[in-house]
């Protein structure tokens, strides 16, 4: 993914920052502990799509 594109890109739940998992190809929003998956390099960024974050992963931000 192109970090100019992820640079615009925000949680569209919260509107807040996204962090970018390149091995699980996730925009992880912490606020919010959702996951957005990237497929074929698009984002997707429906909630309904997103998964929740395991306790462990929220808390440890890698």
């Amino acid at each position: 993914m192109e970090a100019r594109l992820l640079d615009n890109l925000v949680c569209p739940l919260c509107k807040g920052p996204l962090t970018h998992h390149k091995a699980k190809k996730e925009l992880v929003c912490y606020a919010d502990r959702l996951a957005f998956p990237i497929r074929d390099d698009i984002p997707i960024m429906w909630v309904d799509q997103a998964r929740t974050l395991t306790a462990e992963e929220a808390e440890s931000r890698t």
